[in-house]
């Protein structure tokens, strides 16, 4: 838990096991490439995340366990809430390039990247999205 992080470039990430059983978390990503062999209840791990970019995690003991790390260097990101909605604020005004990112989306790097306008200060803008998610 959770699902999907989003971090910052340069963040630590810790990786707790509040389990009764061992686990070994990995990923073979591009952007981070690391092993975190067996521990077990109340032991945890700490990873550093450098350059940005998506790192699917996944543990040899449960394979039905994964959750992603997106990797930003931007300080306007994040992830929406339940209701799919995400504000950011002091955005700088002007054509900005927006990219949203979910691993279930059926596009491209699983992907939109699209071109928006940012009003002026104190403006408020919404973007629409189709994410087009397999289930």
């Amino acid at each position: 838990m959770p699902f999907i992080l989003v971090v910052p470039v340069g963040a630590e990430v810790s990786f707790p096991n509040r389990d009764n059983v061992r686990h070994h978390v990995y990923s073979f990503s591009q952007t981070k490439k690391f092993e975190l062999k067996l521990y077990g209840h109340d032991e945890s791990r700490r990873v550093r995340f450098n350059k940005p970019g998506v790192v699917a995690l996944g543990c040899n003991i449960h394979d039905a366990m994964l959750a992603y790390v997106v990797v930003v260097d931007t300080p306007f990101a994040g992830k929406t809430g339940t209701d799919g909605n995400l504000g950011l604020r002091n955005l700088p005004t002007g054509k900005a390039v927006m990219t949203v990112w979910h691993p279930y989306m059926k596009t491209p790097k699983m992907q939109v990247i699209q071109t928006v306008t940012v009003p002026t200060i104190g403006g408020h803008s919404n973007v629409v999205v189709d994410l087009r998610a397999r289930p």
